[in-house]
């Protein structure tokens, strides 16, 4: 999906990319990647409160200082980043967006003769903007997709990785497309394909946890600009498919 220079695109994830996004989860903090398909986890539980019971040396009704610094692993508490999400999941994420970077720039060829000879609009960015765009939406997407993962358990989690796993690789798919099979006509009914997924992921990430989802949204609206402007490339160049 972009118009941008080649060392800036993203990479198809294949075929293990759902396993790698979601697996290695335990119950009760199972992650799933990208927004989720309309199936809500519950969060990390909360620390347990000090006991109030009354024992020998202390008064009744007296917090413990000590429960109330101590997680209870089976209230099902789990470890977070600043950011919200746990460092593996987040790591998971991390791995499968870059992957789809790494692949996307490579199969961009934006310097080539093809490319720069085709009729472009005159609100394109230039190339040199892609990338600057690109590189915090992907990191946007490991973020909302964790704590996303982070917040569904079995099926739902499941469910999600493979959305995500999904959208990674329609978003690849549109760079081979375009610049490697130089098909701008073809390109469009993908990018299209990858925006009904967009909302998708957006939606379910929301349903999850809305701070997942807002983080989701900026790659939604960049990918409907990359529309308008692949839309506009295919009517000033007829000619081409």
């Amino acid at each position: 999906m972009d118009m941008r220079t080649p060392n800036t695109k993203r990479g198809g994830i294949g075929a293990g990319a759902q396993a790698g996004i979601g697996g290695g989860a335990t119950a009760g903090s199972t992650p799933g990647p990208g927004p989720a398909a309309g199936t809500a986890g519950p969060g990390s539980a909360t620390g347990t409160p000090g006991s109030g019971a009354a024992g020998s040396g202390s008064a009744a009704g007296t917090a413990s200082p000590a429960l109330h610094a101590v997680p209870d692993p089976a209230a099902g508490e789990r470890p977070r980043t600043l950011a919200g999400a746990r460092p593996k999941t987040l790591a998971r994420t991390l791995l499968a967006v870059t992957a789809t970077a790494v692949a996307g720039s490579v199969a961009t060829t934006a310097a080539s003769r093809w490319y720069q000879r085709l009729r472009k609009p005159s609100w394109q960015p230039p190339s040199s903007a892609f990338g600057l765009v690109w590189t915090p939406l992907y990191g946007l997407i490991a973020l909302g997709s964790a704590r996303v993962l982070d917040r569904r358990e079995g099926a739902g989690r499941q469910a999600f990785a493979a959305q995500l796993a999904t959208n990674l690789v329609l978003n690849t798919g549109w760079t081979l497309i375009f610049f490697r099979a130089r098909s701008p006509r073809l390109a469009l009914a993908e990018i299209a394909a990858l925006n009904a997924s967009n909302a998708a992921l957006i939606r379910q990430a929301w349903k999850t946890d809305r701070t997942a989802g807002a983080t989701l949204l900026p790659y939604g609206a960049w990918t409907l600009f990359a529309t308008a402007l692949n839309t506009a490339i295919v009517r000033l160049n007829p000619e081409e498919r």
